[in-house]
């Protein structure tokens, strides 16, 4: 099963328990801001999460991967090959 649309593991992310998230799957807005660009994309194409669009990894996924700030250099985009691979 799945923790998130881009692949991040919510079951290791320190702001689950910091702002009380239960993760982008089961809300409306991420508690960051508005919106989230990669999850929207991922519900508007009805996809349980991004490994199963037909564009993976397509820009959007991979420079917030790679982002200097927020990224993981790499590591959700594996993430989702994983649970593709189940």
């Amino acid at each position: 099963m799945c923790e998130s649309r881009c692949g991040i593991l919510c079951s290791q992310c320190v702001y689950k328990v910091q702002v009380g998230c239960k993760g982008c799957i089961n809300i409306e807005k991420p508690f960051w801001g508005d919106s989230c660009r990669v999850k929207e994309c991922c519900e508007d194409k009805k996809n349980e999460h991004c490994g199963f669009c037909k564009d993976f990894p397509c820009e959007l996924l991979t420079k917030f991967s790679y982002d200097k700030e927020q990224g993981d250099d790499g590591k959700r985009i594996e993430q989702c090959k994983k649970w593709c691979s189940k």
